[in-house]
């Protein structure tokens, strides 16, 4: 017998983030941590919104994450800058070092993550 699909959690709808803009979500209940959506299109990534240098999150404002021109992730606290596509640390104190990445699917135009993800 399959073993049945972990319970998921819906961020947001894909349209409720710009193309091109990042949008936080709070924590998950019982956790500490929030995570972070980037949309391109209709792909969307999702990262654990915490630096692995200090374990900070990385906006700067609410929804903040990306360089001037979209082109990076960038963290609040000292100026790191993460590729989009994967996380990695493309310079700063943890280059070589990638964000934690939420695996995460499109469903109707909804975003779902794992119900424990960044737990």
């Amino acid at each position: 017998m399959p073993a049945p699909d972990p319970p998921l959690r819906e961020l947001c709808r894909i349209e409720e983030i710009p193309d091109g803009a990042s949008r936080g979500f709070a924590p998950a209940p019982g956790g500490f941590v929030g995570l972070f959506a980037i949309r391109r299109g209709e792909d969307v990534v999702v990262y654990v919104n915490a630096c692995p240098h200090l374990g900070v999150p990385l906006d700067w404002m609410p929804d903040r994450f990306l360089s001037a021109d979209g082109s990076h992730i960038v963290c609040s606290t000292h100026g790191a800058t993460f590729a989009i596509a994967d996380g990695l640390c493309l310079s700063g104190p943890c280059r070589g070092r990638s964000l934690e990445a939420v695996p995460a699917r499109l469903d109707g135009g909804r975003i779902l993550v794992a119900a424990d993800a960044g737990l």
